[in-house]
């Protein structure tokens, strides 16, 4: 290994190793750039378990649609809780199943499935899920999912850099050659 840095990597410290490796300098635009790919394809390759959340809503009786958090990457469960605090999973399906089998929206009942839908023309960056059926009360939700964490480009610092230092920085390299 041709670098010698700690244990953990901040930024500073990755975007050397970067250039000193390369033998070449790059323009602190084209580190970032470089950095942020890197980090957005090993977190949408691997589902990393340090990287999930979990979240609890409402859902709203007769609207078939619940927002996705902002920081939203991929589905883990999506769960209703009833009344005496059990849950009942959804299953996750196709938006086509949803539309297909539960075809007129002003049919209710506790949700059994859901699809990942959008992003909607007025919100673009947005995401949400479509349930079927529609909500017939406001039942109580609880959403595990993967996340994007803040990027070490500008936390300085980031999960990946303190955990596998290497794979960040092969995934950095990697993204030079394409």
């Amino acid at each position: 290994m041709p670098w010698s840095y700690g244990v953990n990597m901040n930024y500073s410290e990755l975007t050397t190793a970067i250039q000193d490796y390369c033998e070449t300098t790059f323009t602190s635009t084209e580190l970032a750039t470089f950095v942020e790919q890197a980090e957005q394809n090993i977190y949408n390759t691997v589902q990393l378990p340090s990287l999930r959340k979990n979240v609890t809503g409402t859902l709203t009786t007769g609207n078939k649609y619940l927002s996705a958090p902002s920081d939203f990457l991929s589905v883990f469960s999506l769960a209703v809780i009833n009344t005496d605090g059990s849950y009942e999973y959804l299953l996750n399906k196709d938006v086509n199943f949803i539309r297909q089998a539960y075809p007129i929206p002003t049919d209710t009942g506790l949700p059994r499935h859901y699809a990942i839908f959008g992003p909607q023309s007025s919100f673009p960056n947005e995401l949400s899920f479509i349930l079927g059926p529609t909500p017939d009360s406001g039942y109580s939700v609880e959403l595990h999912y993967y996340f994007y964490p803040e990027s070490i480009v500008t936390a300085g610092t980031s999960w990946l850099g303190d955990n596998y230092r290497s794979e960040e920085h092969t995934s950095e390299l990697q993204s030079l050659r394409h």
